[in-house]
């Protein structure tokens, strides 16, 4: 068995021994980390890998910062961001993220990014094949009869490859890390911009911590459901998604694929059945166009791009828009599928091998092309029953701001507003007529940007909950 924890080592054991925090208030110590990005510094502390053993091996987690820019007079602190996943890197999202921020918070807060334990450069788990998911052309996920053994070869997979990891790499462990972040930087409370599963993220941190919540923004809102549930209803979305892409596409027949919504699916049925006779350059079939399709249904600047690939394909047989080399290949993206299963699976109770079943069979009568690729969490029907499932919220927790675009596919606007029941007095900003994932310092609008921004450097929430104009369809 193979244990890929850069965790054992010497100093982070003895530490403990004499009596020394490796995360005492204050005590991170930056450096120049120019390969993830111009401006950035970072840092590494020490984590415990077990909670309940402060003195047994420890974890190395992976932290960047980029400073504040304004005076001294401006300065607010810092602000942590997680750009999501469960499974996504935040290192160099400290930079890019702080880049699309109002110029005001720019000036105001140290913008600090990590990667969560399991994740990128912080102890990152592997899974190894995961049940074939990196072999392509993979099955069709429509006409799968092996799924359930594939489910139960990715749970096996992961508890061979990844060793000590395997039962320690969860939102409840992830939270105390968070905290040892925060008191690392010296901070008194936890200033958090969390997006989609950050915002998960961020409200597990409120129930472990509920009085070190500071200014805490989530930013397309994960629902507060059983990951197998959310999973679920994420593909009900995408499906209310993909119809309305078809009807955009009819708007412009410029993109070929028909005026009319049927004509554009006609298109559509057509290039996934052609590419499951014959997958594009070998390796692209059907599972790797619903992968496709997924990304793009989550944000209106990719339609376009779609739309005209499909029509190139759909055509005349030319695949190079539609068939990319595919990224699972590359040892980052095995780490993010790795991560994101193992996360979900230590999260919350797991659907059983019927339930999973089920759950196809009502997607697929909603529709016959349903499309299947966000259900990570079916896999978890033969994992472990978590260990500590993530709690979500807390009567003790202050207000706090979340932000959601009313048609986010991803995060679908009736589970972030179960969410925000969940988080006592917090306000909402929802962005009206939106349809793609992210929206503070992600859809430069206005309205959102402004009311993200008081919040931060002020702490002023709004009254009520607040909407705002929102961008509609992409033009086209």
């Amino acid at each position: 068995m193979t244990t890929p924890l850069r965790l054992v080592l010497s100093a982070a054991l003895l530490l403990p021994l004499l009596g020394v925090s490796p995360t005492a208030a204050g005590t991170a110590r930056f450096h120049p980390c120019p390969d993830v990005g111009p401006d950035v510094e970072c840092t590494e502390i020490q984590v415990p890998l077990d909670y309940s053993d402060p003195f047994g091996p420890h974890l190395q987690l992976a932290i960047s910062r980029v400073r504040a820019t304004g005076t001294p007079a401006e300065h607010r602190g810092t602000l942590v961001v997680n750009p999501g996943g469960p499974g996504g890197s935040g290192l160099a999202y400290a930079a890019t993220k702080r880049a699309k921020m109002p110029e005001s918070v720019r000036r105001s807060y140290d913008v600090v990014g990590f990667d969560p334990r399991g994740v990128g450069r912080s102890s990152p788990v592997d899974c190894g094949p995961l049940g074939g998911l990196f072999a392509h052309p993979g099955p069709d996920p429509l006409h799968d009869p092996a799924r359930l053994p594939r489910l139960r070869a990715m749970a096996s997979d992961c508890r061979r490859h990844a060793g000590a990891l395997f039962a320690h790499v969860g939102t409840t462990d992830a939270v105390r890390d968070l905290d040892r972040v925060r008191r690392a930087l010296g901070e008194p409370r936890l200033d958090f911009l969390g997006v989609s599963y950050g915002s998960y993220l961020g409200a597990a941190y409120a129930a472990q911590f509920p009085g070190q919540v500071g200014r805490m923004v989530l930013d397309s809102v994960v629902s507060p459901d059983r990951w197998h549930d959310f999973d679920v209803q994420q593909a009900v979305a995408m499906l209310d998604q993909r119809e309305v892409l078809f009807g955009w596409i009819a708007e412009h027949p410029s993109l070929g694929l028909g005026s009319t919504p049927a004509a554009v699916r006609e298109h559509y049925e057509r290039a996934r059945a052609a590419l499951a006779e014959h997958p594009a350059r070998g390796t692209f079939g059907p599972r790797e166009f619903d992968h496709l399709v997924y990304r793009a249904l989550s944000r209106t600047e990719r339609w376009e791009p779609f739309a005209r690939a499909l029509a190139d394909y759909a055509t005349r047989g030319d695949a190079a828009g539609l068939a990319p080399e595919l990224p699972e290949t590359d040892v980052p993206a095995r780490n993010y599928e790795a991560a994101l299963r193992t996360v979900k699976c230590a999260d919350s109770p797991r659907p059983s091998p019927a339930e999973v079943v089920d759950s196809v069979r009502a997607l697929r009568a909603r529709d016959p092309l349903p499309i299947l690729t966000g259900l990570e969490a079916a896999g978890c029907a033969f994992w472990p029953p978590p260990r500590e499932p993530a709690r979500l919220g807390s009567p003790a927790m202050p207000p706090v701001l979340l932000v959601q675009a009313d048609h986010d596919p991803t995060t679908p606007y009736e589970g972030a507003r179960r969410m925000q029941r969940r988080l006592p007095g917090s306000r909402m900003v929802t962005l009206l007529d939106g349809y793609s994932h992210g929206v503070f310092a992600s859809q430069r609008n206005r309205c959102a940007d402004d009311a993200v921004a008081a919040y931060l450097l002020r702490g002023a929430l709004p009254a009520h909950d607040l909407a705002c104009p929102g961008p509609g369809l992409p033009p086209g």
